[in-house]
């Protein structure tokens, strides 16, 4: 996708990217794919729950401020990343995370990935959740900044839903959103009813 497509409403997009694919190479020459079936809209310096909340501009959140279709990866709970689409024009800090994806070729590296001892891990499962997403793609914060549109690491790649499923195309409220006000409760994620790469929230 070029970064026309990338530079929209983060509500929109977020929309938008359900049935789109989401493509990873690896060191090793290996590819990754999935369908995006989750995202979050997140609506820079006026959300509460936004990194670029009222303007905040430290390194971390540097890459937010680029122009769409940047990476915007960070670390949470001092154990897993995860991963946003940037979709503003530069300097102006909003993004869609990607929740969830339906797994679609190198699933063996994912598995690996994801594995830990004794707990097998359903294909199902592999990506379902930001945090399962990122180390099931090894999408690290060295992709933090990179441009999607023309790196050749990571990028996204047109999809679609068909009639029925767009039928069945929802919107919530975000997970995880803590005391946020009214943004608590905005209904700025979307998802793709009965995927198996849907969070259960």
């Amino acid at each position: 996708m070029d970064r026309r497509a990338l530079s929209a409403d983060p509500a929109d997009l977020a929309r938008d990217l359900l049935g789109c694919v989401l493509v990873r190479v690896l060191g090793d020459g290996r590819t990754l794919a999935g369908r995006i079936v989750e995202t979050e809209a997140y609506l820079g310096v006026a959300d509460r729950a936004c990194h670029s909340f009222a303007g905040r501009r430290t390194p971390r959140v540097e890459p937010m401020y680029a122009p769409g279709g940047t990476a915007y990866v960070y670390f949470t709970y001092g154990m897993h990343c995860c991963m946003n689409v940037v979709c503003g024009k530069p300097g102006e800090p909003v993004a869609v995370l990607l929740r969830g994806l339906e797994p679609l070729e190198g699933l063996d590296a994912m598995h690996a990935h994801r594995a830990r001892a004794g707990r097998p891990i359903l294909d199902d499962a592999l990506c379902r959740g930001p945090g399962n997403l990122c180390k099931a793609f090894a999408i690290g914060l060295d992709l933090s900044g990179a441009d999607m549109t023309r790196d050749a690491r990571l990028w996204l790649a047109r999809g679609s839903l068909t009639p029925a499923e767009s039928r069945r195309v929802r919107a919530t409220p975000r997970v995880g959103i803590g005391d946020a006000g009214a943004w608590t409760k905005r209904r700025l994620r979307f998802l793709l009813d009965g995927s198996p790469g849907v969070t259960r929230a």
